[in-house]
C-alpha cells in the first residue's frame, strides 16, 4: 500500500508540475516582429529582450530581420508578422494607398537617421568632398536614402546633379557592395560601419543623423485591425520598450553593450561598447516610444524633399500614442 501510495503522490507532483507548466505556456502570448535591420541603433529593443522586460509583460518575441522597409511592411501586410520595426514613411505611403486596414505606428524607438557616411580614404571631410562622387545611398523612397539627399541638399550638394547616389542596392547588400569596390562612399548603421573601418576598408567620417536633426526615424507599426484586436499586447509591447529605453538612459555604454551582445554574437564588446557611445552622442534613442507631431511634420519635409510626397497624412490618422502615453 506504501508503494502505491507513493507512487500516486509522484504521480500527482508531475501531473502538477505538468499543469503549472501548461499555465505558464497559456500565459505567455508569442509575438513576431520584424526589424528593418539588425543594428546597435535598435539598443533599447534589445535590451527589453535580454534583461527580460518583454517576458515579465507575458511576450516571448520571435525577432525577424526584413532586410528594408518595403520588406518589414510587406510582412506586416500580409500577416506574417505582427510588428513592424521600420520607417514610418511606409506607414504613410500605405494610408496614401487608401488601403484598408493599413498600419498604425503606436510607439516610436529612435529619433534620427542611425547611419553614418564611409568613405575610401581618412579625408578631412566636407560635403564638397562629395562632388563628381557616387555615394551608395539605398533604396530610393526610404528614410536613409531620403535623409542621406536631404543633409546634401542643405550642404549645397544637389543629388543626382552634383553627385550620383546609387538607389540600386538592397539595404542588407550596402556594405558588400562597397567593399566589393563600387561607389566612392556609402551609409551603414552600426554596428557594420565600425566594422568596416575596423577591417581597415573605409572610414566612418560623420553621422548623418547629427547633420539632419530630430525625425522619427525607426518606430513599431502594426495593422489596425491587430491593434483593435489585441490591445493588451501592443500595451505589454510598448511597457517593455519603454522600459528598455530607460534602461539604456540610466546605464553605460558598457553596460549596454554587454546587455545586447547575445545578439552580436560576432562582435566583440569593446566594439559595441564604441557603438554604443557614438549613438548616444548624437542623442539615437527616444527617451519615451511617444512620438511628437512636429517631428512627424519633418520626416514628411524630408519626403517633400525627396520628391516622394505628394501629400501630407494627418498624424491623428497615422499615430496612435494611447498605448506609448500609458506605458510604465
Amino acid at each position: 500500500m506504501k508503494k502505491i501510495a507513493g507512487l500516486l503522490l509522484a504521480l500527482a507532483l508531475v501531473l502538477g508540475l505538468l499543469a503549472g507548466c501548461a499555465a505558464g505556456e497559456a500565459d505567455t502570448t508569442r509575438v513576431k516582429v520584424s526589424e528593418v535591420a539588425h543594428s546597435v541603433f535598435y539598443a533599447p529593443q534589445y535590451v527589453a529582450m535580454s534583461q527580460g522586460f518583454f517576458a515579465e509583460e507575458g511576450l516571448e518575441i520571435e525577432l525577424l530581420n526584413g532586410g528594408g522597409a518595403d520588406k518589414v511592411m510587406t510582412s506586416v501586410l500580409t500577416g506574417e508578422v505582427d510588428i513592424g520595426l521600420a520607417g514610418p514613411e511606409a506607414c504613410i505611403y500605405v494610408q496614401l494607398e487608401g488601403r484598408e486596414d493599413a498600419p498604425r505606428v503606436f510607439a516610436q524607438l529612435t529619433n534620427c537617421d542611425g547611419s553614418f557616411l564611409v568613405g575610401r580614404t581618412d579625408e578631412d571631410f566636407s560635403w564638397e568632398n562629395l562632388r563628381g562622387k557616387t555615394i551608395i545611398g539605398g533604396r530610393k523612397g526610404g528614410v536613409p536614402e531620403m535623409t542621406l539627399e536631404y543633409v546634401m541638399k542643405q550642404n549645397g550638394v544637389v543629388p543626382h546633379v552634383d553627385a550620383v547616389v546609387d538607389t540600386s542596392v538592397q539595404f542588407n547588400m550596402m556594405a558588400g557592395a562597397f567593399t566589393g569596390g563600387n561607389g566612392d562612399y556609402v551609409a551603414l548603421f552600426e554596428p557594420t560601419a565600425t566594422e568596416v573601418e575596423l577591417a581597415g576598408q573605409g572610414y566612418v567620417l560623420c553621422s548623418i543623423g547629427e547633420e539632419s536633426g530630430e525625425i522619427p526615424y525607426t518606430a513599431y507599426f502594426a495593422a489596425q485591425s491587430y491593434i483593435n484586436g489585441h490591445g493588451d499586447v501592443i500595451q505589454k509591447f510598448t511597457n517593455a520598450i519603454a522600459r528598455g529605453q530607460r534602461w539604456v538612459q540610466e546605464h553605460s555604454d558598457l553596460e549596454v553593450a554587454q546587455a545586447i551582445a547575445g545578439q552580436f554574437p560576432d562582435t566583440d564588446v569593446q566594439v559595441l561598447e564604441r557603438v554604443s557611445a557614438r549613438y548616444r552622442s548624437i542623442g539615437a534613442w527616444n527617451e519615451t516610444p511617444v512620438m511628437e507631431e512636429a517631428a512627424l511634420n519633418r520626416l514628411m519635409d524630408v519626403m517633400e524633399e525627396a520628391g516622394e510626397l505628394d501629400a501630407r497624412v494627418a498624424f491623428s490618422s497615422l499615430v496612435d500614442n494611447s498605448f506609448a502615453l500609458k506605458a510604465e
